[in-house]
């Protein structure tokens, strides 16, 4: 007898057809010589930290226990019992076979979940591995007649263990220590997590405090064969004096002389593959769909059998499946959007862009896989058509522009410029007839003929009023984006190259950790854009600066989880670096002040926002107000006392102890300024006079 376990019901029953076995059973299927039988997800997880027998924090087991997955309940967490109910049916199938075939999903997950049940079972029969990037009866065919030695995988769960392990660690350490200072056992940190959403804070306080810097610029129009042409001056004003100044000496200006006509092709090579990541961005920022929700609807159409594996990092096939791509293609003849597209492109040379044997992992780029989808849900059509449509784009030749280039001069000697651009060749842009996103000074519009030397006169002058702009507050696609490529917005170059290509969090899971800052109330949706609560925020200040906020070291454990897959030996260096960490943040974390003062304050300046105090510092929870009291100054730390003083009267008393640039002691009260700065008030000394 063999046994073979599958992630999910669903593709348990898809393999057990192929395989011939029609008889089921409670929590398996059986017949043909086979068990056939599933997980739901993780059922062996790491213990919790209680079962240890370890008092205080840090929690460091010696060797780490599995236990059955435990469900939330209001006396704390327990076994779930649908989680124990299938590991004695999975048990049972083990202990009744010879050997087993592993089949859930192909990738570092799928791989600990059942590396996980094998060692809480305490199994011990040889295993062999399906591995497939897909669900069709061809892959699964395939792969069933290809199995490969289980052990050849063992790399891969050693870094999915590694991951596991690291992120226990950090998250219940770091979670307990923060819920020891504040009373709150709401709050919760992670390797992943608080980084994210230190970027999400960061981002949202740079953008509420930006002071907008305005600045002019100016145009003229030119008119040739009823066509007007508008140009842009290259030079901008940065005051009102000097944007006068420009507009009067344009406006004295009769015609507008060519002095420059250039004509040149340009190319846009087709847009890669999608992989889970750039799909989820798309998603977000095209239909506004959350990272979570374009994963859930990929799965579905991955175990509907009509996509690739969903949960892939490579943007690139490999030789052998691009020499299917061709009969995929013709599979979509029929599709109500794309049969036109089809028709011409099965005329023409496929573009290789996106085949790249070196350029993939576990899986390759997302393609469907040539079953027609008949009842899909309008989202599961959405992304459907996005994944099947990039298909088609990536293949496609590049899309060919005329673009046309008109510098010019007034007679006072502005410099002025407009570009034009034509499509010559639409290529991957015929498939969605997308125009690109264009520049501001650049028009699709076709310009008139125009020769260096030619003078015209000039018809019209604007002078515009603008204004610089924030950073964008992030959307759920830009996010996936920055931790992607959480390296890009380091200042340190050192930093940056180290985590150059690793980012945080993987594609499979950045979705999760998202959902986990919703769900612990640390972040919230203004519609596409993405907002840090005033809970999370009060975390973000009381853990900025310290190593569990640290992008570029989780980037860095990113790219070493990568290393151990390929040197498992390394695992060894990377659990003795997690080990040490933990005891570094629980230190850090421990030695915080954050205090949940008893008197409710409020904001002096702007009367409605509460006041929170920090390690370092109190702030307004209103971060357009951004009133700040820093806790020391000129070397002297206030009390809260007079935090509070000054918060209520606007004024201290006379504090002693304050030290100068030039370590001189000086005494003095503390005030608030006319823009609520807190500044010095010294004491005024009277001297004696004689007559």
């Amino acid at each position: 007898m063999i046994t073979l376990i599958a992630e999910k019901p669903a593709v348990a029953k898809d393999i057990a057809r192929i395989l011939g076995v029609s008889n089921k059973k409670d929590g398996y299927m059986e017949g043909n010589g086979y068990i056939v039988t599933w997980a739901f997800g993780h059922l062996a997880v790491l213990a919790p930290p209680e079962m240890y027998g370890i008092t205080g924090i840090p929690i460091i087991p010696e060797t780490f226990r599995l236990v059955s997955r435990r469900e939330k309940t209001a006396n704390g967490y327990v076994a779930d019992k649908s989680a124990l109910k299938q590991l004695k049916v999975i048990k049972s199938a083990f202990e009744r076979s010879e050997s087993l075939i592993v089949a859930t999903d192909s990738g570092r997950e799928g791989e600990l979940i059942f590396r996980n049940i094998y060692k809480l079972l305490d199994c011990d029969k040889p295993f062999s591995r399906l591995w497939i990037s897909s669900l069709t009866d061809k892959s699964i065919t395939e792969g069933l007649n290809n199995l490969k030695p289980g052990n050849d995988y063992d790399s891969l769960y050693f870094a999915a263990e590694a991951r596991a392990q690291a992120d226990w660690l950090i998250g219940m350490n770091a979670s307990r220590a923060l819920a020891m200072i504040t009373g709150d056992n709401n709050n919760s940190l992670g390797r992943v997590q608080t980084p994210t959403l230190a970027m999400v804070c960061a981002r949202y306080e740079e953008n509420r405090i930006f002071k907008p810097v305005p600045y002019w610029v100016f145009k003229a129009g030119i008119e040739k064969d009823g066509i007007v042409v508008h140009l842009t001056a290259k030079e901008k004003a940065d005051n009102k004096a000097q944007a006068a100044e420009l507009f009067n000496r344009l406006n004295k200006d009769a015609v507008i002389r060519i002095t420059k006509v250039e004509q040149k092709e340009t190319a846009q090579e087709s847009p890669l593959l999608y992989d889970l990541t750039s799909l989820q961005q798309d998603a977000n920022r095209r239909h506004g769909f959350s990272a979570e929700q374009t994963l859930a609807v990929a799965q579905k159409l991955y175990e509907a059998k009509l996509i690739s594996y969903p949960r892939t990092g490579s943007r690139y096939i490999s030789e052998d499946v691009f020499a299917e791509i061709p009969a995929l293609i013709t599979s979509l003849q029929n599709h109500p959007k794309f049969s036109s597209y089809v028709s011409e492109m099965n005329t023409k040379k496929l573009n290789k862009r996106s085949v790249d044997d070196e350029k993939i992992a576990d899986h390759h780029a997302l393609i469907t896989t040539g079953n027609l989808p008949s009842q899909l849900t309008a989202d599961e059509r959405t992304v459907y058509d996005m994944i099947a449509g990039r298909m088609l784009e990536a293949f496609s030749s590049r899309c060919v522009k005329d673009v046309l280039v008109i510098q010019a001069e007034s007679g006072s000697g502005m410099l002025f410029e407009t570009k034009g651009s034509t499509v010559r060749e639409a290529g991957w842009r015929g498939v969605f007839n997308m125009e690109e996103e264009k520049q501001e000074d650049e028009t699709s519009q076709p310009l008139p003929t125009l020769r260096e030397g030619e003078q015209f006169e000039m018809r019209c002058a604007n002078m515009l009023e603008k204004q610089t702009k924030p950073k964008p507050l992030y959307t759920e696609g830009t996010l996936l984006a920055a931790m992607e490529h959480a390296g890009r917005e380091l200042d340190s170059e050192e930093q940056r190259e180290a985590i150059a290509g690793s980012g945080i969090g993987t594609p499979a899971t950045r979705a999760a950790v998202i959902e986990t800052l919703f769900k612990r109330g640390y972040m919230e949706r203004d519609r596409k854009n993405l907002t840090p609560t005033e809970k999370g925020l009060q975390l973000y200040h009381a853990v900025k600066s310290l190593q569990i906020a640290n992008a570029a070291l989780t980037g860095d454990w990113e790219s070493k989880l990568v290393k151990i897959e390929k040197d498992p030996s390394f695992r060894e260096v990377f659990a003795e670096e997690i080990r040490e960490y933990t005891k570094r943040v629980v230190d850090e974390i421990s030695s915080l002040k954050i205090i949940d003062s008893s008197q409710k304050l409020i904001c002096p300046k702007c009367k409605t926002g509460k006041l929170t105090h920090y390690a370092n510092v109190t702030k307004c929870s209103d971060m357009s107000c951004n009133l700040a009291i820093f806790k020391t100054m000129c070397g002297k730390r206030l009390t809260e006392q007079q935090i509070v003083e000054l918060v209520q009267k606007g004024k201290t008393g006379f504090i002693k102890g304050f030290k100068g640039k030039q370590g001189k002691s000086f005494d003095a009260s503390l005030r608030f300024n006319d823009d609520f700065k807190v500044v010095f008030e010294f004491a005024t000394v009277q001297k004696n006079t004689k007559k």
